[in-house]
């Protein structure tokens, strides 16, 4: 199995950048369909943005679309999440997740991921 490990979250003001990173251990990420979520708090966690296995197809949640981008590097095995533009509704927690099965696709949900990080902070102040 996969153990994940966010970092590069902080404190930012509006319209600046952040990169967050997903480091995966005990298996290469490119294994599996890789996801981003956000919880702010009080409300549910929420799909953000997911690429498919071996670094292929990337999603993103409308509310994010053209400003993040998701990517990753197999040498690092690392997963990232560059944040452009960023929005006070951008605050949240934000986790990495991974999907462990042979398929690859458009995964949404949060039940569809079966491996979780700690999490890391993101606030954008206005």
């Amino acid at each position: 199995q996969v153990q994940l490990v966010e970092s590069g979250g902080g404190l930012v003001q509006a319209g600046g950048s952040l990169r967050l990173s997903c480091a995966a251990s005990g298996r290469a990420f490119s294994a599996y369909n890789m996801g981003w979520f956000r919880q702010a708090p009080g409300k549910e966690r929420e799909f953000v943005a997911a690429m498919g296995r071996s670094g292929g197809s990337t999603y993103y949640a409308d509310s994010v679309k053209g400003r993040f981008t998701i990517s990753g590097d197999n040498t690092k095995n690392t997963v990232y999440l560059q944040m452009n533009t960023l929005k006070p509704e951008d605050t949240a927690v934000y986790y990495c997740a991974a999907r462990g099965d042979r398929s690859s696709g458009y995964y949404p949900s949060v039940s569809s991921y079966d491996y979780w990080g700690q999490g890391t902070q993101v606030t954008v102040s206005s």
